[in-house]
C-alpha cells in the first residue's frame, strides 16, 4: 500500500514538474511575479516560454512590459517590436514601445507609435496622457 501511495506522489509531483515547464506554465508562475513586482525575474521565465512557443503575442507582450518594468528598455522595445510583427493592430504593442522608445531617447519615433495606439483605442485615457506628456513635436 505504501508503495501504491509513493507511485502516486511521485506521479503527482512529476506531473506538476511537467506543468510549470510547458509555455503556459512558465507564463502562469511569470504572470505572479509580475504581480509581486519580481520583473527581472519573470522575463527569465518568458524566455524560457518564448522559446518553447516562439511568436505567441501574450507571450511576447507579457515579456516586453516585464523588461520595461525592470528598466531594461532595449530588450522591451524589441520584443514590443516583435509583437507588432505578430498583430500590427495591437494598440498596447503600439503604447508599449512607445513607452520604451521615449526612454531611449527616441522620442519622434516614440510619438509616432503613441499616436498609433491613440487612433487604434481612442477611448483610452491612458495612451492619450502618454502622447500628452510627449509634448509637441519638435
Amino acid at each position: 500500500m505504501t508503495d501504491q501511495a509513493d507511485r502516486g506522489e511521485v506521479e503527482a509531483r512529476l506531473a506538476e514538474l511537467v506543468e510549470r515547464e510547458t509555455a503556459y506554465g512558465l507564463l502562469q508562475r511569470a504572470q505572479g511575479m509580475l504581480k509581486r513586482r519580481h520583473f527581472a525575474q519573470a522575463a527569465v521565465l518568458l524566455e524560457r516560454a518564448n522559446r518553447l512557443e516562439p511568436r505567441k503575442g501574450s507571450i511576447v507582450e507579457t515579456l516586453a512590459r516585464a523588461y520595461y518594468n525592470s528598466g531594461q528598455h532595449g530588450p522591451s522595445a524589441e520584443r514590443f517590436r516583435e509583437l507588432l510583427d505578430i498583430d500590427p493592430s495591437a494598440a498596447y504593442g503600439h503604447f508599449g514601445l512607445g513607452q520604451a522608445l521615449k526612454q531611449l531617447g527616441q522620442r519622434e519615433e516614440a510619438r509616432l507609435h503613441l499616436r498609433l495606439a491613440v487612433a487604434l483605442a481612442p477611448d483610452s485615457n491612458l495612451y492619450r496622457s502618454a502622447l500628452n506628456r510627449l509634448g509637441p513635436a519638435q
